[in-house]
């Protein structure tokens, strides 16, 4: 079990939430004029660090809302939640963060 903190309603069991895969990903301005090569990057490729990586994940069984949690991919540890629109802390992503 993981203790996941949702930023609208506090800390719940992981059962609560749903992934949502990688945080902070631009979806391109002008889609129709992507090339094949460019829509499929957007949809499928993501990067799989191990270590501290920025999640979206949804609060299913509360608020129904997207936050962002800050994960360790290595050891499962959350290491921070934050709302969409909010940047993750950059030390706690060795210096990535907002660019």
């Amino acid at each position: 079990m993981m203790l996941i903190t949702c930023p609208y309603c506090g800390p719940r069991d992981d059962a609560e939430f749903s992934y949502g895969n990688q945080a902070h990903i631009a979806r391109p301005a002008d889609p129709a004029a992507c090339s094949d090569r460019e829509w499929a990057e957007y949809l499928y490729f993501r990067d799989n660090p191990k270590g501290p990586f920025a999640e979206r994940w949804m609060h299913a069984a509360g608020c129904r809302r997207w936050f962002h949690v800050v994960r360790d991919t290595n050891s499962h540890a959350i290491l921070q939640t934050y709302r969409v629109g909010e940047w993750p802390d950059p030390a706690i992503l060795g210096g990535e963060g907002k660019s």
